[in-house]
């Protein structure tokens, strides 16, 4: 018997993974990224043929590459029952079976991260050897339940838990599981565990199905933090289809392009390490590190449809962020400049910078000024589990929105404000968001578990953001 093929094509900057699954010289292809060239190459590398193009769910992180993939390559495009949609596909529901040539492939109803969410057992001689759980049963965990908004939570938590005793019910507990989620995702209700799994070892780990219904849905719903502002564009936009994209580059800037662009309010976007940007940049330009997490939180705090301009050392930091753009449906960016600041830089735009330390250099500074204004980035669940004591609270994707009440702040304090975040990446957002407010700062540049490490007193709040917490402190 051929051997069943599962190649994993991971996008570590969206926390997802898609799938090429082969068997002799035909192939299936499972929740495609937009950049259908990446399958492509593992196509032509070994020869598959791909009969089928396979959705679980209709994604709220990204612009699927499915549509356009079943097009290029003349596989059927099959897609969950039940939503509209603005293109023709086969629309698949709960115990239909494909046969393709990798395998029988036995579809599962999953709902809980969405209600039509479907899962594929491809089941090769009787025996299911690989089961693709898109966002329903995650490594460790289970997709979020609260993407479609509150109404739907507390059911979609219901039906999650009802999914995985489904799973394991109908599926071999022999076979591998391949989630689209959880390696980082924002879709994924909590912080998943490990990289690969049997459906055996998901149903002696994972919490999902060893509790009983009341405290798993209490506890979902009490663990989950907020997701990024861009999800509510990617279903409008997966319904009615993503098509090609260009990853040419686009027109080159000018330093007299790039003021002019800040000026208008355009996004100025660098993409240099935050080390380097903190040293030298120009003023009004936004740091987002393309060697972190940039896509992400970009998409979260950018009004949609802002015109972007890309700087980077390199064309390979320029190609990089725009790939990733378009996952999320931002196809062009306006214009793109490589160098340095000296280049980028004129007069109404000029070269800025500011300090950059690690917790020991703020731990120092506090302990001789105990009033040091600090301001905490991160997330809400993140300050739940604690903080630096004197801090002020504000989420980086809460910043923008928040810029006035911070700049009055800022214009009290004596001195400049210091910012951190879990690793310095966030911060560096936030610092470069806050100088072109015309806030003098510090960038905190460290991960922060050292912070206590540096003698940070570090507390906890007295009531968490999170359902049901409390700290007695």
């Amino acid at each position: 018997m051929t051997r069943l093929e599962v190649v994993s094509i991971e996008t570590p900057n969206l926390g997802d993974r898609s799938y090429v699954v082969g068997r002799g010289d035909h192939a299936i292809v499972i929740d495609p990224q937009r950049d259908i060239d990446r399958v492509e190459a593992i196509l032509d590398q070994r020869g598959w043929t791909v009969s089928h193009v396979l959705e679980t769910h209709f994604h709220n992180d990204y612009v699927s590459g499915g549509l356009e993939l079943s097009r290029v390559l003349g596989a059927e495009y099959v897609v969950p029952h039940g939503m509209d949609i603005a293109f023709a596909a086969h629309r698949i529901s709960d115990k239909a079976e494909i046969d393709a040539e990798v395998g029988l492939v036995r579809v599962l109803h999953t709902p809980g991260h969405t209600p039509n969410h479907i899962s594929f057992a491809v089941n090769v001689d009787g025996q299911d050897v690989a089961l693709f759980t898109g966002g329903s049963l995650l490594f460790g965990s289970v997709g979020r339940p609260d993407l479609l908004g509150p109404k739907l939570t507390e059911p979609l938590a219901r039906a999650q838990w009802n999914s995985m005793r489904r799973l394991a019910h109908d599926v071999s507990h022999t076979a591998d599981v391949y989630p689209t989620h959880g390696f980082g995702s924002f879709c994924s209700a909590t912080a998943t565990v490990g990289t690969a799994s049997t459906l055996a070892d998901q149903i002696a780990s994972n919490p999902a199905f060893s509790v009983d219904e009341t405290t798993f849905v209490s506890e979902l719903i009490a663990g989950l933090d907020t997701f990024p502002a861009y999800y509510a564009h990617m279903g409008p936009a997966n319904q009615a289809g993503g098509g090609p994209i260009d990853l040419s580059l686009p027109r080159m800037a000018t330093a007299a392009d790039i003021a002019a662009a800040i000026a208008r309010g355009e996004w100025v976007v660098d993409l240099r390490h935050r080390r380097i940007f903190a040293a030298e940049h120009v003023k009004g330009s936004l740091s987002f590190d393309v060697h972190g997490n940039a896509i992400t939180y970009l998409g979260w705090l950018i009004d949609w449809g802002t015109p972007l301009t890309l700087l980077g050392a390199t064309v390979e930091e320029v190609a990089a962020m725009q790939r990733d753009l378009v996952q999320i449906g931002i196809d062009r960016p306006a214009a793109y400049a490589v160098g340095s600041p000296t280049e980028w830089a004129s007069d109404t735009a000029p070269i800025s910078s500011y300090p950059r330390v690690s917790h020991v250099e703020l731990a120092a500074t506090l302990a001789a000024n105990p009033d040091l204004p600090m301001l905490d980035l991160r997330r809400n669940s993140e300050w739940d589990d604690g903080y630096v004591a004197g801090a002020k609270h504000v989420p980086l994707h809460e910043l923008r929105g928040r810029v006035d009440e911070v700049v009055a702040w800022a214009a009290t304090a004596d001195g400049p404000i210091w910012l951190y975040c879990g690793s310095g990446f966030r911060a560096s957002v936030g610092a470069s968001l806050l100088e072109a407010a015309g806030v003098d700062l510090v960038h905190v540049d460290d991960d922060f578990p050292n912070a206590a490490k540096a003698g940070l007193p570090i507390t906890k709040p007295e009531h968490g953001h999170r359902l049901g917490t409390t700290y007695a402190d």
